[in-house]
């Protein structure tokens, strides 16, 4: 089994990143294999929206993009893995432009007959569910801002899941992080690192086993 951790933020030192880091340390200590990409360190261009990707080749489990950069590798670590922990800070009022533009770039995922204009693509490989995710949003404002902040960037980051067909588990919201105490923060590692254990278990509920791992090369 493969836990994937996707960062957003631009910075790999910051709490978000470290929250990430700790829900990815949960799922490995339940005897799993981890992988984390920053997207701050990867070559992805901006889509053009040629829709390419998604309108040829249905044979493929994932479309040809015409764009040469990270983004193929990527996608096949993404399509290999079992689960993932997707993390974000809010940048005015959503996920960052490193995260969109990482979501944007998994089109190729999806197909749609040319002829079949104006309804929404499908997966080329259904996940039927089986595969799970947690999302981690970081933002300055208190929690109590949950649905002004966080939830904006939930939707964002589910809405392809749901095609999919990936469950979200867990959407975990850690507001005030500009002046949050240390005794704080240890509170919310703690959580972080028990939705990675959680992810697992109910991955492995699924029937998927825990010794299907192959490690590969980290991003």
């Amino acid at each position: 089994m493969i836990i994937l951790g996707i960062l957003g933020s631009p910075r790999l030192n910051g709490k978000c990143s470290k929250l990430l880091q700790e829900a990815l340390s949960g799922a490995e200590s339940q005897g799993v294999g981890a992988q984390r990409i920053d997207l701050i360190k990867c070559n992805i261009k901006h889509c053009m929206g040629c829709c390419r990707c998604m309108t040829t080749d249905p044979e493929l489990k994932i479309g040809r993009c015409q764009l040469k950069d990270d983004m193929a590798q990527l996608l096949e670590l993404y399509t290999r893995a079992d689960g993932y922990v997707l993390a974000s800070p809010v940048y005015d009022v959503a996920i960052t432009a490193l995260m969109k533009k990482f979501l944007e770039r998994k089109t190729p995922l999806f197909y749609r007959p040319k002829e079949a204009y104006a309804t929404i693509s499908a997966p080329r490989t259904p996940c039927a569910f089986k595969k799970k995710t947690v999302m981690i949003v970081t933002g300055n404002c208190g929690d109590e801002y949950r649905e002004l902040m966080g939830d904006p960037c939930f939707e964002m980051l589910e809405s392809q899941l749901m095609v999919e067909q990936i469950e979200t588990i867990e959407k975990l919201y850690v507001g005030g992080v500009e002046n949050m105490t240390e005794e704080t923060f240890r509170e919310k590692l703690q959580y972080a690192h028990h939705l990675g254990e959680t992810l697992v278990e109910r991955i492995i509920a699924e029937g998927v086993e825990t010794n299907s791992y192959t490690k590969g090369e980290e991003q």
